[in-house]
């Protein structure tokens, strides 16, 4: 049986028979589709997305869950995919940002991202852009401080996040929820 990274143990004629690294078969859904892997204990969830199954956009920059590039959605929760093991995905549903978009058309977050010029390098945007679908489907009339408050577990080091914090206001707006403005949030009637 393979498994993902047996290039990194010892060739057969080298291993023992208590070397034996055991692995576990998982089941479960990615970006809509049912995925199945068997998998070492050890590997993480990001390593599975981008290596197992060759989903890349699913950024690694940290590997402490602080820059947020690794986020996925994990039955409609963002998480960090950098310290969580695949084997806690066993049954779960799994969307990255490959999952966002049709064959023929972007996500309203990614034309967002694009339109409002939400990114530069685009290395945390993946993320980002997870993160604020969670938000949206929570809460489809966020209001800045609340935009704001869902990417705070996303860092990008290139812009001043305005622009990111717009990307998701047009979202909502297209997505039929329109984002409120800060000012009347603040504003008890």
């Amino acid at each position: 049986m393979s498994t993902l990274f047996e290039e990194v143990r010892p060739s057969v004629g080298d291993q023992g028979p208590d070397d034996a690294v055991p692995v576990r078969r998982l089941e479960l859904t990615v970006n809509g589709e049912r995925r199945a892997a068997d998998v070492e204990p050890r590997l993480l969830l990001a390593h599975l997305l981008r290596n197992g199954f060759r989903l890349t956009g699913t950024h690694t920059g940290c590997d402490t869950t602080n820059c947020g590039a690794c986020t996925v959605l994990y039955d409609g929760v963002p998480v960090k995919s950098c310290t969580m093991f695949a084997v806690q995905a066993d049954g779960h549903e799994i969307l990255t940002v490959e999952g966002l978009a049709t064959a023929s058309e972007l996500h309203p977050i990614q034309e967002g991202f694009k339109d409002e010029h939400g990114l530069q390098c685009g290395f945390c945007t993946p993320g980002m852009m997870l993160s604020a679908k969670a938000l949206l489907e929570e809460n489809p009339n966020p209001t800045e401080d609340e935009i704001r408050w869902a990417l705070s577990g996303n860092l990008c080091r290139c812009t001043g996040y305005q622009n990111i914090v717009k990307a998701v206001m047009w979202a909502a707006e297209k997505l039929g929820g329109g984002a409120a403005d800060s000012d009347e949030a603040g504003e008890e009637g």
